[in-house]
């Protein structure tokens, strides 16, 4: 069946002011205005915002149970985390498994068609945390990449987690591999990929991460981690590895076009340079920024030197919410008052679309153009053209992925 989406009020796309028409999940051809294609349904979206549907980089689903507990409120990351690992270590299927349904459920009603999720908890009874995601985002309906996460440099060995919630090197990498054979798919139109995903330079040992880079480059699968989110972190490794954040990700050999990073706040202009050499994305998490008071990431600085800038909300625990549409809003907002009228509403939205699907490694999503996958959402408002402080009122109605509605609001 074809369907046409007519007549949409905004479209953020080029030469579709007539809409577009989806076959087969998807973006069977744009619209000109005045136009009249080929057609067998029609929806009348004359009173509709068509977008991209948005792409979340950055998450951590299990973090939704803890959203503004009172110890960690006030705190920025070290003590944050301090304060929340002990809640985390209690964390157990069932739990997950709640999490990672409200998670999804939520960023699907701010227009999130694609999301990332970096899990890298695993107390004891928890080792099937990855096939719980799987789970639930295929129910739901979703594109996922599954980052499987890792830690395995606790308290007793200089890190910051505590044993409960840490793993050993060898069933880190046995797991890795497991989740990737069983679930990795590849090619246009996958639903369900797998990511490496070591936590962070003060969790996890330099083995770990060498021998992680050396699995994804086996399987060809991205590579993803926090990195220079705060001055602790950069401090941290300045103190055990003798080098800075960058360095030490190089000297580990993850600079590559697979690897994309949360966070990037704290490089310096070599840093830039060296990411933009090399292929390497950063994903923006502005909420969670503002409210552990990280930072501001360089944004434009990094498009200059030809990094691919995305979007994520960043766990629910540093960011109170799963609404990738605020995020966006927050982007706008935050990157403002660093480089002022320069950056529009089109650069926040870009970062949350095709920027974020770069960072993805994929190009068959993130932008409304013939060939691509049809995911989209339509909301209820012109959110191109409303003052910013009214942005957060936007409503989204419409959340369809590969051409099937998986959200519609009542």
């Amino acid at each position: 069946m074809r369907l046409w989406i007519k007549n949409p009020l905004t479209i953020l796309a080029e030469n579709a002011a007539g809409g577009i028409v989806v076959e087969d999940g998807k973006i069977a051809a744009l619209v000109r205005s005045g136009q009249t294609p080929l057609h067998d349904l029609v929806f009348d979206a004359s009173a509709h915002v068509v977008l991209p549907g948005l792409i979340n980089t950055h998450h951590h689903f299990y973090q939704t149970l803890t959203r503004a507990h009172p110890d960690a409120i006030n705190k920025e990351l070290f003590d944050w985390l301090k304060a929340l690992y002990p809640r985390w270590a209690k964390l157990t299927p069932e739990a997950l498994r709640i999490a990672s349904k409200l998670a999804l459920t939520e960023l699907l009603m701010s227009g999130v068609t694609t999301t990332s999720d970096h899990h890298y908890v695993f107390p004891k009874g928890l080792e099937d945390a990855m096939d719980i995601q799987v789970e639930e985002a295929n129910r739901i309906g979703m594109r996922m990449m599954v980052t499987r996460g890792s830690m395995n440099l606790s308290e007793k060995d200089g890190g910051l987690p505590p044993d409960s919630v840490v793993q050993d090197h060898d069933s880190i990498l046995a797991d890795c591999e497991r989740v990737i054979t069983k679930y990795h798919q590849k090619g246009a139109g996958a639903a369900i990929q797998i990511a490496l995903a070591p936590c962070s330079p003060f969790s996890v040992t330099r083995d770990l991460m060498r021998d992680t880079a050396a699995l994804a480059a086996k399987h060809d699968c991205r590579l993803h981690t926090h990195l220079a989110e705060t001055k602790d972190e950069e401090a941290f490794c300045q103190t055990t590895f003798k080098m800075r954040p960058l360095d030490y990700l190089e000297d580990c050999g993850w600079l590559s076009n697979r690897t994309w990073l949360a966070h990037g706040i704290h490089f310096n202009d070599q840093d830039i340079v060296k990411l933009g050499r090399h292929g390497v994305g950063v994903c923006h998490c502005p909420t969670s920024n503002m409210v552990l008071a990280s930072g501001q990431c360089r944004t434009c600085e990094l498009e200059a030197a030809g990094v691919n800038v995305g979007l994520g909300v960043d766990g629910s625990a540093s960011n109170d919410s799963s609404n990738l549409m605020e995020g966006v809003r927050h982007a706008l907002m935050l990157n403002r008052l660093t480089y002022g009228q320069r950056v529009t509403h089109l650069d926040a939205l870009g970062w949350a679309t095709k920027g974020s699907a770069a960072c993805l490694g994929r190009d068959d999503i993130g932008e409304i153009a013939a060939g691509k996958q049809a995911d989209f959402v339509l909301v209820d408002r012109d959110v191109l053209t409303v003052p910013a402080d009214e942005f957060k009122d936007t409503k989204v109605l419409w959340t369809m992925v590969a051409g099937k509605t998986v959200y519609k609001a009542q």
